[in-house]
């Protein structure tokens, strides 16, 4: 039985519903270890500052006490390494890669189970695609020196929006 449930009001879910049956945090799946919060990446500026702008009222107001959001329009210069790393939301309508719950994608996914909200069948499948987005850290690894942040600024990019925290690489 959900601990709490939570009413989503944006401009893409209007009284979408769900239950948080995890603490908030924890309780992941053991092969899902994520290197950043929620929080961290929005603070770090990820999605060109226009991600949650609207939908604030369903995350906890510390994730956007430092976040770099740009309300207005897409700003790339608010990413961490100032490159735009995202693929439209066209493409991933088109591709497939998108669940009905969470269609602002993977992120949305990601900080709703980080909330405590657990959908077996649909984390197995982000789940997988976070695993499969790790390629990127070995190719990182094989073509940058370590410590070289200006090495393959977009791929370290895409890494940060899958919380893989590339600076560390």
């Amino acid at each position: 039985m959900p601990r709490r449930v939570i009413v989503v009001r944006d401009q893409m879910q209007k009284g979408y519903r769900y239950g948080l049956t995890a603490p908030t945090g924890r309780g992941f799946d053991p092969e899902f270890r994520p290197e950043l919060t929620p929080a961290e990446m929005l603070r770090l500026g990820v999605f060109c500052g226009k991600y949650l702008t609207d939908c604030r009222k369903e995350f906890p107001k510390s994730w956007f006490a430092r976040a770099k959001l740009a309300p207005a329009g897409r700003d790339c210069r608010l990413n961490f390494f100032g490159v735009d790393a995202s693929q439209p939301l066209s493409v991933w309508r088109r591709k497939g890669w998108l669940h009905a719950d969470d269609p602002r994608g993977w992120f949305q996914w990601y900080c709703r189970y980080y909330l405590g909200r657990r959908m077996p069948e649909e984390d197995r499948r982000q789940i997988a695609r976070w695993k499969a987005i790790r390629r990127h850290v070995a190719q990182l690894r094989r073509h940058c020196e370590p410590g070289d942040l200006l090495c393959r600024r977009r791929q370290r990019q895409a890494l940060l929006h899958w919380a893989y925290d590339s600076r560390k690489i």
